[in-house]
């Protein structure tokens, strides 16, 4: 029985190395990942949050906004002329022929009137025959057509248009009000003109992060640029077979941990979030339990962390905060004060020695009745 006081006091004594809750112990971290740092590479180390470190954040973000894309096909789009497809629908109008043109009435459609062209590229035209169109624009169509008519109509003059775009298309899907499939005409269509005729971007709509898949390739296009500065680089032309996506902004999140009053996990508006917006949106630091000197932004992957440093223990270090830029998945941990940790470990091992101090009173009295 004696030996208790003693395993008691060797518990309390080591408390410090099995207290619940999480912490961040700086030391262990270096060691955990000493030697698997590159040359040069500072992706190991706790980054202080200070000016210096904000300056480079700012350069970086400068230096991306000054390299535009580049849509690859920006010539298409000065010179742009529509070319006929398979299934479009033409109309034919040779002047001073009616019998040659078949008008749209009140209930016919110049499109349910006009000259389909066929699968295989070619469209039948009375006294012409088939003609092949598909590829070709319609002053070459109109071209050729004249040629054609000029030994059964003398000096015909004649006007084609296409009434039906039926045979190239784009796909709008993600987050806009109304995805679906829209035509390629003879106005040319970019990104953000399909989106608008989508009806624009739904609610949950990241408007950084609109893909556009062509022919096996995906393009990342950032259309808030666009937007809040202009940059026209992120607005490509589209072409027959494109497909746009608009992802959602849920997976722009960060996660506020620690002695905050409200951990959680806290949506980014328009991808962007300081790291005092994030702690005050979970209500602040806890006055009691947390130690604002220990504030720490974890970054990247478990293999290659980022972690960044705020001591906020003088309220003037939250201006470092407020322009301290957080990215998606951000993980903010907000450590414990020494005293808070260690109140949680007497608050824990106390049962435990009121039951073995019982044990003892118990032993001892026991001792004592048989012993009178």
């Amino acid at each position: 029985m004696k030996q208790i006081p003693l395993i008691v006091l060797s518990l309390w004594a080591s408390a410090c190395a099995w207290g619940p809750g999480m912490h961040m112990d700086e030391d262990s971290f270096r060691e955990r990942y000493a030697g698997k740092a590159d040359a040069g590479d500072d992706a190991f180390e706790i980054v202080p949050i200070d000016a210096s470190l904000l300056g480079r954040q700012q350069e970086s973000r400068r230096q991306a906004r000054t390299a535009p894309l580049k849509d690859p096909l920006a010539q298409v789009a000065v010179d742009y002329d529509y070319k006929v497809s398979s299934h479009d629908v033409l109309s034919v109008i040779v002047w001073d022929h009616p019998e040659l043109t078949i008008p749209a009435g009140e209930f016919r459609s110049a499109e349910a009137t006009g000259h389909p062209v066929a699968a295989d590229g070619t469209m039948f035209y009375p006294h012409v025959g088939v003609l092949p169109v598909a590829g070709k624009t319609l002053r070459e169509i109109r071209e050729l057509l004249t040629r054609k008519l000029a030994g059964v109509i003398e000096r015909p003059q004649l006007d084609v248009r296409v009434v039906g775009f039926r045979g190239q298309k784009i796909q709008v899907t993600g987050e806009v009000v109304a995805p679906g499939s829209l035509p390629i005409t003879d106005v040319p269509l970019r990104v953000q003109d399909a989106i608008s005729q989508a009806r624009g971007f739904g609610p949950e709509a990241d408007l950084r992060t609109v893909t556009l898949s062509r022919a096996g390739t995906t393009f990342n296009l950032d259309l808030q640029a666009l937007y809040e500065q202009g940059d026209v680089s992120q607005n490509w032309l589209l072409t027959d077979g494109d497909i746009i996506n608009v992802a959602d902004r849920n997976r722009n999140k960060v996660f506020v941990m620690g002695e905050v009053r409200k951990p959680s996990s806290r949506l980014m508006v328009k991808g962007r979030m300081t790291l005092a917006e994030a702690i005050g949106d979970s209500e602040g630091f806890d006055p009691l339990t947390s130690n604002p000197g220990r504030v720490y932004v974890i970054r990247g992957n478990f293999n290659r962390p980022s972690i960044y440093k705020l001591d906020a223990s003088s309220p003037d270090a939250l201006l470092l905060a407020a322009q301290f830029q957080l990215q998606p998945h951000d993980v903010i941990f907000v450590s414990a004060h020494d005293l808070t940790r260690w109140n949680r470990i007497i608050q824990q091992i106390q049962p435990t020695v009121q039951l073995l101090w019982q044990a003892v009173d118990i032993g001892d009295r026991t001792i004592i009745i048989d012993n009178p």
